[in-house]
């Protein structure tokens, strides 16, 4: 049976690349009015317009998701565009490699004040805005395979990952009497921007691809039916999981 989201509206930030763009796609394709926040306007109105060429709706929305006020004026342009928000995709992230005995407080911070920060206000958005309607909601965290992994040179990357990982757990706690789910979702080795420096690295793409028991890398849309399902209304019962996606790597 198909996911069904006709009439709900999504936030996705950082949703005009990447798995973010799988996930909004994603849910698109299900029927819900989608905004995208992200800082990049020219990709944003590219991901937006290749969504409504597949016929789904989304809306650009430019957005600093570090910046308190940035994400205030962002959930009142969706309201005001959409009317409601009964998602959000909590995808907006950036990774730093860098060894850690080099590793500056500046970089540390600018990762945590995207990763982590940033999450913290879209998703105390979303939840002020669910919990004021009364009619519930889903938030999703996207965190990654690198908070269960020791991570090298991208220390400040896995720290806010796990960090993410507790919150959605503990948004999920708090939040369940107000009906809203929260859950995390961990993405494995993925195909994307994100990716492209070790992507440009032949021997470890073959040595991540011989360690993944599905014998490739993964790319955005592995994430699409599983984003959809996440945002599913009917599934009342399903908060405060941790659901990875990752071809088995996490368990060979």
């Amino acid at each position: 049976m198909s996911t069904d989201l006709s009439g709900r509206v999504a936030v996705v930030t950082g949703g005009n690349g990447g798995i973010g763009l799988g996930i909004a796609s994603s849910l698109a394709g299900a029927g819900a009015a989608v905004a995208i926040w992200a800082r990049n306007e020219d990709k944003s109105r590219d991901a937006v317009a290749g969504i409504a060429e597949r016929g789904g709706q989304a809306f650009a929305v430019r957005c600093d998701v570090t910046d308190e006020g940035d994400v205030t004026a962002a959930m009142q342009q969706t309201i005001d565009q959409f009317g409601k928000v009964d998602i959000l995709f909590a995808n907006a992230g950036i990774n730093r490699k860098t060894p850690f005995l080099e590793m500056t407080l500046a970089e540390w911070r600018e990762v945590m004040a995207i990763n982590l920060d940033g999450a913290f206000l879209c998703t105390r958005a979303a939840a002020q805005h669910m919990v004021a309607r009364g009619e519930g909601g889903a938030i999703v965290i996207v965190s990654s395979i690198s908070a269960r992994f020791g991570a090298p040179t991208m220390q400040h990357y896995a720290a806010t990952k796990a960090a993410l990982v507790s919150l959605a757990c503990s948004l999920a706690v708090e939040l369940a009497p107000h009906h809203i789910r929260s859950n995390a979702l961990l993405p494995g080795w993925t195909e994307t921007e994100m990716a492209d420096e070790w992507l440009d690295d032949k021997r470890f793409v073959d040595v991540i691809t011989r360690r993944t028991p599905a014998r490739r890398w993964g790319v955005p849309a592995d994430y699409a039916a599983i984003a959809a399902y996440l945002a599913d209304p009917t599934l009342t019962f399903h908060t405060g999981d941790v659901i990875t996606v990752d071809g088995g790597y996490t368990v060979q």
